[in-house]
C-alpha cells in the first residue's frame, strides 16, 4: 500500500505567544496601553511617538515577516499624546500565503503585553458613491467574506485563555470611540466631514471586477480592502476595544465603459497625500483613551 503524505500544520502555543511577549518586555521598557496596526501607506503614524524603542520583525521571536510595499516590516514601541503606544509598521495579509492564525498572531502577543485597545487602519476601495478620495471612514461594521467560505483566524481548537469559543461581533467596534471620533473630527474643523460605514475584506491580492464590487455595494458595503477583519475578530476574542479607520484611496471601477484600472501604487501615492491628517486625527483620538485599569 502506498504511503500518503499528509500536511500538517503547526499552530502557535499559547506558550508561543508568552515567550514572543517575554522576549519584548525584557527588551523595552515600554508597558503599552493601546496598539495600532498601520496600513499601506500609513507607518508615519510612528514617527509622532516618543522615547520609541524599533525592533524589526526579523527580530522577534515567531513573528512574521511583511512582504508588501508599503509596509516597513516594524514594531515601534513609544509615547503618543500620553499613552504607551506599540504599532505595527506593516501588517501581515492572507494573500501573502500565511493562516489567519499567523497574520493575527500580533495581536495576541499585544493583549499578553498589556494593551487594553487596538486601533486599526488600513487603505480601502471606496464603494459608497459619496466618497471622494482621501476621504477618512470611521469603521462602523464590517463584513468578512473570506469567513463565508471558511476563513476565520478563530477557526479549529479554542483557547479559553484568550476567549469564549463563540465571541459575539455585534459591537466590534468601540461605540464611545466612535462618537469621540465625530466630536474630535468637527473640533479639528475640517472641510470635508467624516465618513462612517461598513468595510468588507476580499481576500486579494487581485483588485475586485466590476461586476464583484456592484455585488459588495449590494451587500451595504461602503469600503473594501483586504486586511483588518482578521485582527478585529482575535482582539475581540481576546477582550480588546477596538475602533479604526479606513483611508480612501481610491473609488472601485463600477462602469464597464471607465479606462481606469486600479493598482498599489495609485493607493499608495493617494495615502500620501491624505495619511497626514488620518495621523493627526488618529494621533488626538489615542490621547481621549480611557486610562488603564488600575490593577
Amino acid at each position: 500500500m502506498e504511503s500518503q503524505r499528509f500536511l500538517v500544520t503547526v499552530r502557535f502555543t499559547f506558550e508561543d505567544y508568552q515567550n514572543t511577549a517575554k522576549w519584548l518586555l525584557s527588551h523595552t521598557k515600554h508597558r503599552p496601553q493601546v496598539a495600532v496596526i498601520c496600513g499601506s501607506g500609513l507607518g508615519g503614524l510612528t514617527d509622532r511617538l516618543t522615547e520609541t524603542q524599533i525592533f524589526n520583525y526579523s527580530e522577534i521571536p515567531n513573528f512574521p515577516r511583511s512582504t508588501v510595499p508599503g509596509h516597513a516590516g516594524r514594531l515601534v514601541f513609544g509615547i503618543l499624546n500620553g499613552r504607551a503606544c506599540v504599532m505595527m509598521q506593516g501588517r501581515f495579509h492572507l494573500y501573502e500565503g500565511y493562516p489567519l492564525w499567523k497574520v493575527t498572531f500580533p495581536v495576541r502577543v499585544f493583549q499578553l503585553l498589556g494593551v487594553d485597545t487596538l486601533v486599526v487602519t488600513n487603505a480601502a476601495g471606496g464603494l459608497n458613491p459619496r466618497f471622494e478620495v482621501g476621504d477618512i471612514m470611521l469603521i462602523r461594521d464590517h463584513i468578512n467574506l473570506p469567513g463565508f467560505c471558511g476563513e476565520n483566524p478563530l477557526r479549529g481548537p479554542n483557547d479559553e485563555r484568550f476567549g469564549v469559543r463563540f465571541p459575539a461581533m455585534s459591537d466590534a467596534y468601540d461605540r464611545d470611540m466612535r462618537q469621540k471620533a465625530h466630536s474630535t473630527w468637527k473640533e479639528m474643523g475640517e472641510q470635508r466631514e467624516l465618513q462612517e460605514g461598513t468595510y468588507v475584506m476580499v481576500a486579494g491580492p487581485s483588485f475586485e471586477t466590476v461586476a464583484e464590487c456592484r455585488l459588495l455595494q449590494k451587500l451595504g458595503a461602503d469600503a473594501v480592502g483586504m486586511s483588518t477583519v482578521p485582527e478585529v475578530i482575535v482582539a475581540r476574542h481576546c477582550g480588546l476595544r477596538v475602533f479604526g479607520f479606513s483611508l480612501i484611496t481610491n473609488k472601485v471601477i463600477l462602469d464597464y465603459e471607465c479606462q481606469k484600472k486600479a493598482n498599489h501604487e495609485e493607493v499608495l501615492e493617494a495615502g500620501k497625500q491624505a495619511a497626514q491628517k488620518l495621523e493627526q486625527f488618529v494621533s488626538i483620538l489615542i490621547a481621549g483613551i480611557p486610562p488603564p485599569k488600575a490593577s
